[in-house]
């Protein structure tokens, strides 16, 4: 039935909307608790009856390295939804798809390396002294986990959690974020045609506020990983208490940028306009801070306000366009208050700060100097293209104020003085730091935030030990 429709079998249908154009291009269902239920259930049956969770591993890797040949197969078409669906250009959405294959062919490795410990003990016991037991712990699937990712990279989301969850053995159910859920529809059936059973790998749509929190409250799910905002993952911390699921998040940021009097600014300009400007700003780890030393203050501001006004905006389908729209009227809406809260308050705008006066969800790249440390535009995640520029001149007043935030997912360092690179790097309070470089991740390397800015780590060993549960067994000789 369509949208607003009532009754027992009714379904509310979502709009899915094209950011570039504001028009609608498809719609997915709204599934709500009993489609959770029916989901969980189709899960919960497949683990149960060890389909996946006792396939021998050597085959499971073999599966999901097949997952990754036919999602690069058809690189083309996935990266043409995806792009209209969020609005990112389709070489972005190449890249990202790209990039979140290569965790299947990772995480295929780890499928046959999956083991506890063991150890021979001699104690007392109620039996009397001496008594010898050969002691090991083992490795679980932790059983049923739901997934829930959002819409600025809805492919490679769904993909760094899929790959460990089911190298670990789980039985997953993946929602997809209700403004781009298109690209996702095909991956079930992606997954299905390299050999993962069914009901193993279940794709749900629907509304966070309906379909996200009955996942996150079903007492059939054993575990919830999320990406998204910190606001939502608070509300998931307290609907897990249910059952005590455990959780995995990684939330929002706000990630400083310092750029030192010595940085190689022909590298460093660009690389922090591109950590800021990338996807229009829809990205978690984007560097919204920067902190230019006072020596080259004004080469930063200038050099980074060059590049957000030569970059050309457009639709996905436009080959000339380096950045896309913003995901939503309401996103842009919501950026735009804030520039122009910044701007009544006394910030200076070097470029952009406006709204496109066209079709779609439009924001100009913006550079912002002149602000003060108790503006909203500098201390809120903001999820658009928009940076603040200020300068430094003593190295602890700025290392201060860049740990000076609830978030702490990601930082840049950019000096070409090697010691101060590592004194600056342990000091700051981020997950990931990176140094004369931004937004470089590699699956072998954990990822994720401190602070507010989530629990738990992705990628890497740690990626897949999040959806193992250790159990220690016992044996008398």
């Amino acid at each position: 039935m369509g949208q607003g429709s009532t009754g027992p079998d009714s379904v509310t249908m979502i709009p899915v909307l094209n950011p570039a154009t504001g028009e609608q291009i498809g719609e997915v269902p709204d599934c709500g608790a009993a489609g959770v239920d029916r989901v969980v259930a189709r899960a919960r049956a497949s683990f149960n009856a060890g389909v996946w969770s006792r396939m021998p591993a050597q085959n499971r890797a073999k599966i999901l390295w097949k997952v990754a040949e036919i999602v690069e197969q058809r690189l083309d078409e996935l990266s043409e939804i995806e792009a209209l669906d969020v609005g990112m250009s389709r070489m972005l959405a190449r890249g990202f798809i790209s990039t979140g294959l290569e965790m299947f062919r990772y995480y295929a490795g780890w499928c046959t390396k999956i083991h506890g410990q063991s150890t021979d003990l001699v104690t007392e016991g109620w039996g009397g002294p001496n008594i010898e037991y050969q002691a090991y712990t083992q490795l679980e699937p932790i059983g049923v986990v739901g997934l829930i990712i959002p819409w600025n990279g809805p492919l490679f989301c769904a993909m760094v959690k899929l790959a460990p969850a089911l190298a670990a053995g789980c039985s997953c159910v993946l929602k997809s974020a209700e403004e781009a859920p298109l690209s996702i529809q095909k991956l079930e059936g992606i997954l299905r045609e390299a050999g993962v059973p069914d009901g193993v790998a279940n794709i749900i749509t629907g509304y966070g506020e309906t379909t996200g929190a009955a996942m996150t409250a079903h007492p059939g799910i054993d575990k919830i990983a999320f990406t998204g905002s910190t606001e939502v993952g608070k509300r998931i911390v307290q609907a897990a208490t249910g059952n005590l699921k455990r959780i995995t998040l990684e939330l929002g940021g706000k990630s400083p940028v310092l750029i030192y009097d010595d940085a190689d600014l022909s590298q460093a300009i660009p690389g922090a306009a591109m950590g800021i400007f990338m996807n229009s700003g829809q990205s978690c780890t984007a560097g919204s801070r920067i902190f230019a030393q006072r020596g080259v203050y004004d080469q930063v501001v200038e050099g980074v306000a060059a590049a957000a006004k030569a970059l050309r905006l457009g639709a996905s389908d436009d080959p000339s366009a380096d950045l896309g729209p913003l995901i939503s009227a309401k996103q842009r809406e919501r950026v735009k208050a804030l520039v122009e809260d910044g701007r009544r308050n006394g910030a200076k705008i070097v470029a952009g700060g406006k709204a496109l006066d066209r079709p779609g969800f439009f924001f100009e790249p913006t550079v912002v100097s002149d602000v003060r440390l108790d503006m909203s535009l500098y201390r809120e995640e903001i999820f658009g293209p928009v940076v603040t520029i200020l300068p430094f001149d003593d190295e602890e007043v700025v290392i201060a104020e860049a740990n000076n935030t609830e978030y702490g997912l990601a930082a840049a360092v950019w000096t070409r003085d090697v010691s101060r690179a590592h004194r600056v790097a342990r000091r700051m309070d981020a997950g990931v730091v990176w140094v004369n470089c931004q937004v470089v991740f590699n699956p072998a390397i954990p990822f994720g935030g401190f602070k507010q800015s989530g629990w738990g780590s992705e990628y890497g060993w740690k990626g897949i030990e999040i959806y193992l549960r250790s159990k220690s067994i016992y044996v008398q000789i």
